[in-house]
C-alpha cells in the first residue's frame, strides 16, 4: 500500500539528495549568497508589472517564486548560464506543514533537455518518497501559433460532436472550447478529441520530439496523454504529470507566458510542482543538517555525455555515491564554476569520445593523476576510491 504521510524531515532530506545528483541547487542557499548584492537591491527597486494574480493555483504558486527570485538578484546576473532550482515551504528551522510543496526550476534553457532532467529527479524523488516507481504521462500543447489552430479544432470538434457528447460538456465548451474538453476528458472519453500534438508548428514539433528523444535515450518510460490540457495564459509546450498509483503526486510545464506576465519579460524556463502530505511530528521545526561532503563532481560535454548522466545519476543516487553535477548546463566554464564551489576530492570528465567508447576519466584533484573507467559498475567502482 503507498504512502500517504511522510515525515518531514525525510522528504527534505530526499529532496536535497536527489536535487545535488540532477544539479538542482537550493534557492535558499543560493538567495542567501546573492543577498546584498547590487542585482538583488536592483530588483528590489524594480516595479512589479500591473498584472492580476493567476487564478490557476498552480501558476499562483511559481509565480509567487519567480517573484522571489528576482528580488534575490540571481535572475539579473550577467553570464550565468541556466538555473537549475528546487525550492519548497519546508525548511530547517521552521514548523513544517501540513501540505510540502516542492518545486523543481530550470529557467535560461530552451532546450528540451530541461524537460528531460527535471522529469528524471522528480521521478527519483517520487520513488524515493513514496517506494514506487511513478507513471511519467506528458503531452504538448505547442506555442501560440499551435494553440490556435488547436483551439480552432477543438471548436470545430464540439459543433459536430454536440449530439453524443454529455450535456455539460457542449454547455461548458460554448464559452471556453478548452473547459469543455476538460470536462470530456474528466468524462474518460478523452480518446474522443483531437490530439494537440497532431497541431504542432515545426518549432513545437521539434522541441517535442527532441524531449522523446532524451527520454528514450535515457530508457525512461513514459506514456502520451492526450487529456493533459493546459491554458496558453500561463504555459507553453511540453506539459506532464507523475503518478503514484493511482494519483497525481507531481504536474510540470513550461512557462514562458508565466515569467512574461510575472516579471514582464520573456524567459524561457520550466517548472514541476510536487506535493507531499507530511507527517509533521512532535510539533517541534524542522531540524537542520549538514548535506554529505560531496568527494565527487561530474563534468559533461555534449548530448551524448549528457544523456548518459541522467541516466547514471540514478545508479550513483541508489548506491549513495556522494556526487554532484549541473547535468542542464552545457557551457563547460560554468561546470567548472560549479566545481570550484563545491571543492570535491575528484573529478569524473565525459565528453562525446568517452560517451561513446562507454567510459568515464576519473581525475584526482590533489595530483591530477587520471584513470579511465568503464561506465559498467561505476558507482561500485568509485565507492572503492571513497
Amino acid at each position: 500500500m503507498m504512502r500517504t504521510a511522510i515525515p518531514a524531515e525525510e522528504i527534505f532530506k530526499k529532496t536535497r539528495s536527489v536535487g545535488q545528483y540532477y544539479g538542482f541547487s537550493p534557492f535558499a542557499t543560493l538567495a542567501a549568497e546573492e543577498r546584498g548584492s547590487a542585482e538583488a537591491l536592483a530588483a528590489r527597486e524594480k516595479p512589479r508589472p500591473d498584472e492580476p494574480a493567476p487564478s490557476d493555483p498552480r501558476a499562483a504558486t511559481m509565480a509567487a517564486f519567480l517573484l522571489q527570485a528576482r528580488a534575490t538578484g540571481i535572475l539579473a546576473r550577467e553570464g550565468r548560464g541556466p538555473l537549475f532550482l528546487w525550492h519548497s515551504n519546508l525548511a530547517p528551522g521552521r514548523m513544517a506543514p501540513k501540505k510540502v510543496v516542492i518545486q523543481f526550476h530550470a529557467i535560461g534553457s530552451d532546450r528540451a533537455l530541461a524537460e528531460a532532467v527535471v522529469i528524471r529527479a522528480l521521478s527519483a524523488l517520487v520513488a524515493d518518497l513514496y517506494h514506487a516507481e511513478p507513471a511519467i504521462r506528458l503531452n504538448s500543447m505547442g506555442d501560440r501559433e499551435t494553440r490556435a489552430r488547436y483551439l480552432r479544432e477543438l471548436a470545430t470538434f464540439f459543433k459536430r460532436r454536440a449530439s453524443i457528447l454529455p450535456p455539460e460538456c457542449a454547455a461548458a465548451a460554448a464559452k471556453d472550447v478548452l473547459a469543455g474538453a476538460e470536462l470530456v476528458a474528466a468524462e474518460h472519453l478523452a480518446d474522443l478529441l483531437p490530439l494537440s500534438t497532431e497541431y504542432l508548428s515545426d518549432a513545437s514539433r521539434k522541441r517535442f520530439e527532441e524531449l522523446l528523444e532524451h527520454l528514450e535515450a535515457t530508457n525512461t518510460p513514459y506514456e502520451l496523454a492526450r487529456d493533459l490540457m493546459t491554458d496558453g495564459a500561463h504555459w507553453n509546450d511540453a506539459c506532464f504529470e507523475l503518478r503514484a498509483g493511482e494519483r497525481r503526486v507531481a504536474w510540470g510545464s513550461r512557462y514562458h507566458e508565466l515569467a512574461r506576465r510575472v516579471l514582464g519579460q520573456a524567459m524561457p524556463a520550466v517548472g514541476a510542482l510536487l506535493e507531499v502530505e507530511s507527517a509533521a511530528g512532535a510539533g517541534a521545526p524542522l531540524a537542520a543538517t549538514s548535506p554529505a561532503k560531496t568527494r565527487f563532481a561530474f563534468i559533461h560535454i555534449g548530448d551524448e555525455a549528457k544523456r548518459l548522466s541522467l541516466q547514471l545519476a540514478g545508479d550513483f543516487h541508489r548506491a549513495h555515491v556522494p556526487l554532484s553535477q549541473d547535468i542542464g548546463v552545457e557551457s563547460l566554464i560554468e561546470q567548472m564554476r560549479y566545481v570550484e564551489k563545491k571543492n570535491p576530492a575528484y573529478l569524473l570528465v565525459m565528453g562525446r569520445k568517452e560517451a561513446l567508447e562507454g567510459c568515464v576519466i576519473l581525475r584526482d584533484r590533489a595530483t591530477q593523476e587520471e584513470r579511465v573507467l568503464p561506465l559498467a559498475g561505476l558507482s561500485e567502482r568509485l565507492k572503492a576510491v571513497l
